[in-house]
């Protein structure tokens, strides 16, 4: 069960959509939630330094690191110190990390003593990234140890999951966190089975005996084409709003890519997804 909710907070509004689903589920789980912001070292000791020392006259490094650092952690904490006065307002117990590093480094060593991640699509850089997710979330989820909860610009309550199940390792972790998360929600969670030709009754029938204990009010269907169009067109016309996947691999190169269906997915559907690796 989750009881253990990380939030990523930058500032955007990404970010606050992250929190407004991490307060959700926080008062709906019984959960309390930490807020983690972090300050990139590359902007206190990389090259953007040089260049903007540089460019106001400034030798390089001549107490300009020190004043970067002094007003990124001054916004750091005015940042964190929103997050929480709302976290207040609602009655969630709440904590705050700021730390200082690699983004993704520091928000996936500070997850391992959580449950979930909950990080927004994309950041303060949204309107420069042309990628399906922002840097920091894409190198985020490659990287993490815990399943994360990925989210779009607006917060909107969810009350359609859907899971897209497809017999492996990870789908079969996803199906675990999808029943623990529907059944504490009181939610109805539709299955989708991805397989090839002569296998959908067997992997509905995995789905079926996994979720029977759980007493989760699900439904299944099995998708017809290629996994990654079939999931988006299934989830778009029946109108679901949360989608469970297992992070797909099919490479040697597992740990620079999240795989085909669920790239294909994410890039096309706008909505949150929970991702297990």
């Amino acid at each position: 069960m989750i009881k253990k909710i990380l939030v990523a907070q930058d500032g955007s509004a990404h970010g606050a959509s992250a929190l407004g689903y991490g307060v959700w589920l926080a008062k709906r789980l019984g959960a309390a939630i930490a807020g983690i912001h972090v300050i990139d070292v590359v902007l206190l000791e990389g090259p953007f330094l040089h260049d903007i020392s540089g460019a106001i006259g400034f030798e390089p490094f001549l107490n300009f690191s020190a004043k970067m650092r002094e007003v990124l952690t001054i916004r750091g904490n005015a940042i964190l110190e929103s997050f929480r006065e709302t976290c207040a307002e609602s009655s969630v117990k709440s904590e705050t990390i700021l730390s200082t590093g690699i983004i993704s480094n520091e928000i996936c060593d500070k997850l391992r003593l959580h449950d979930l991640l909950i990080i927004g699509k994309k950041g303060v850089n949204a309107s420069f990234e042309r990628g399906m997710l922002g840097a920091a979330t894409e190198s985020v989820v490659r990287k993490s140890p815990r399943p994360v909860l990925v989210v779009p610009e607006k917060f909107s309550e969810p009350v359609r999951p859907l899971l897209a199940y497809d017999g492996s390792p990870n789908a079969g972790a996803a199906m675990h966190s999808a029943a623990e998360m529907v059944k504490a929600l009181s939610l109805p969670l539709t299955v989708i089975t991805v397989s090839s030709e002569g296998d959908e009754g067997k992997l509905i029938q995995e789905a079926e005996g996994y979720l029977k204990p759980y007493g989760v009010d699900a439904r299944y269907a099995n998708i017809a084409g290629e996994p990654p169009s079939g999931i988006e067109r299934y989830y778009k016309e029946n109108g679901h709003d949360l989608l469970f996947m297992g992070t797909s691999h099919h490479s040697r190169i597992v740990g620079m890519v999240l795989g085909s269906t669920t790239e294909h997915v994410m890039r096309n559907v706008n909505g949150p997804f929970f991702l297990q690796r």
